[in-house]
């Protein structure tokens, strides 16, 4: 018996035919903003290497994040921009810092109607710009940098954040964070952990919006991961986990779709992803030169980072994404 040739292009025919049987589905609700508050301002200032991309006021962010809660976006991460750093960072766990105030702006404003999360690290705080205290040898002090985490993440939770997230990549900054949470009473704030977050070039657009300069010309290969590896993501992983994280997160993303599928893999933990500075800003830089098609490769992006596992993206195009889908 014969049996007819099959043609997978049946299921390609027309756009309702693709969209029943899409393997991959990207919602609104998959996504969190990035957003950024700066001391000192009276008006929203634009960020020229991320176009569309504003450093608010607590006024302007709370409009902002009024905007993303209506159409439909579950969370937003918030980043400080200090208008005073010193050695130690000392802004990012102050009761009056400014990630402070805009998390207990917003707690008091959307309750639990929006998950809000703080970036916790103090790179943004420092004048050296690092991730952490330096050391008399010149080297970022993995431990003396833990207590100062502790203290940030309570201060964060203090002030209204539900969920806190330590991007320092120090070693054992979960278990630290973790257990300064439950001494002072926060057991619900969960933790996404920046697990494997790589020493990446794409990182550029975030430190102009945060104003961020590595003293010396500096670099941070001492303690993110090398982009070369893929295997150690695993055991940075695992051992966030058994520290105590609630969510896992791998940065950058698109760069990294490899580690985001292994890790999938691997735990049954809520897999995070960051869509990067860099790589937002190339689409929209080629887009302006007319090169791409700006809302085709956008959701190009995204649909593959979900398609790789992720179940939560942090990207630039939340606000854009939940527009197009309004």
């Amino acid at each position: 018996m014969t049996f007819p040739v099959s043609r997978p292009r049946r299921l390609r025919a027309t756009a309702a035919m693709r969209d029943l049987v899409a393997e991959t589905t990207l919602s609104t609700s998959d996504l969190v903003a990035p957003l950024f508050v700066r001391e000192g301002i009276e008006s929203p200032q634009p960020i020229v290497s991320l176009p569309g991309v504003l450093q608010h006021t607590l006024g302007s962010l709370g409009d902002e994040v009024a905007v993303l809660h209506d159409l439909g976006v579950r969370g937003v991460i918030l980043f400080g921009v200090p208008a005073r750093k010193d050695e130690i960072g000392s802004g990012a766990w102050s009761p009056d810092g400014i990630v402070q105030q805009a998390l207990a702006d917003l707690r008091s404003r959307f309750g639990d109607d929006i998950v809000l999360m703080a970036d916790l690290c103090v790179d943004e705080y420092t004048s050296h710009g690092h991730c952490g205290i330096i050391g008399s040898d010149g080297e970022v002090d993995n431990d003396a940098t833990l207590e100062i985490y502790a203290r940030t993440a309570v201060s964060q939770a203090t002030a209204g954040a539900h969920l806190v997230a330590p991007s320092g990549m120090m070693d054992g900054q979960v278990g630290a964070i973790r257990g300064a949470l439950d001494d002072a009473g926060f057991d619900s704030t969960a933790i996404m952990a920046y697990s494997a977050k790589y020493a990446s070039a794409l990182y550029g657009p975030f430190r102009d919006a945060v104003d961020v300069r590595i003293a010396g010309g500096g670099h941070r290969h001492g303690y993110q991961q090398d982009p070369r590896n893929r295997r150690e993501s695993l055991r940075e992983v695992a051992e966030d986990i058994e520290q105590g994280a609630d969510i896992v997160l791998v940065k950058p993303a698109l760069a990294y779709l490899d580690v985001i599928a292994d890790v999938r893999a691997a735990f049954d933990h809520p897999v995070a992803a960051y869509h990067v500075s860099g790589e937002y800003s190339m689409i929209k830089a080629a887009a302006e030169r007319g090169w791409i098609d700006h809302d085709a490769t956008a959701l190009e992006h995204l649909g593959s980072i979900k398609r790789a596992g992720a179940d939560i993206i942090l990207t630039y195009f939340a606000r854009w994404f939940a527009e197009t889908r309004a």
